[in-house]
């Protein structure tokens, strides 16, 4: 894998352990690959928020973080109380060095996240939706620590979506009465790359 190109590699990985060697080698130069093919899902998902909340007045968890892009883009558009958390001890040094969060944390949301219930108004998954890392399933646990009534704000490239089904996932969790669809759009992920993605805003009822 040459150095500073791992973003092709990206899409390759099988398991979680494949994943986390790769987010732990690529968190230096992360931000400049992710750049340099224009990521846009952490702008995207950030607006998606912000139309449908408070932003002064939430507290918000951003999930796989990773070196802290999604975090600056909620703060960008106005948001404050943000904590953030990432199975990349790596990437998480990255992220402490935006002053973008409150707190942040080492995580593995496929795993029993240690997180009381209900403890946060929204919940920000930007482009960690992904086989060898979160899986689609890991969406209950995260309505699991969000308020009643709270926002889940989710990203993901458009591989992902379609070859996991997860706009049926969606829509499962809709019809059992767990969440309501406040928004969804196809659009830019890494444009840079030729990769479109979704975004969707649900509500926890």
């Amino acid at each position: 894998m040459a150095q500073g190109k791992f973003l092709s590699q990206t899409y390759k990985l099988e398991n979680h352990e494949e994943t986390l060697a790769h987010y732990e080698a690529w968190a230096e130069t992360y931000d400049e690959e992710i750049k340099e093919n224009s990521y846009a899902q952490p702008e995207r998902c950030a607006n998606a928020l912000a139309n449908y909340s408070q932003k002064n007045e939430i507290k918000i968890l951003d999930i796989g973080c990773g070196s802290g892009l999604s975090g600056l883009a909620l703060c960008d558009v106005g948001f404050k109380n943000i904590d953030g958390c990432d199975f990349s001890p790596a990437m998480l040094e990255k992220a402490k060095n935006t002053n973008a969060y409150q707190k942040l944390f080492l995580a593995d949301i496929n795993e029993d996240l240690k997180v009381e219930a209900e403890t946060y108004d929204a919940i920000s998954a930007v482009g960690v939706l992904a086989f060898a890392h979160i899986r689609t399933e890991a969406i209950r646990q995260m309505l699991r620590i969000l308020k009643s009534e709270g926002l889940l704000v989710i990203g993901l490239n458009e591989h992902y979506w379609k070859d996991d089904s997860v706009g049926e996932k969606i829509n499962a969790l809709s019809e059992e009465g767990a969440v309501e669809v406040l928004f969804q759009e196809y659009g830019d992920h890494l444009p840079g790359a030729d990769i479109g993605g979704w975004v969707t805003v649900l509500k926890k009822k």
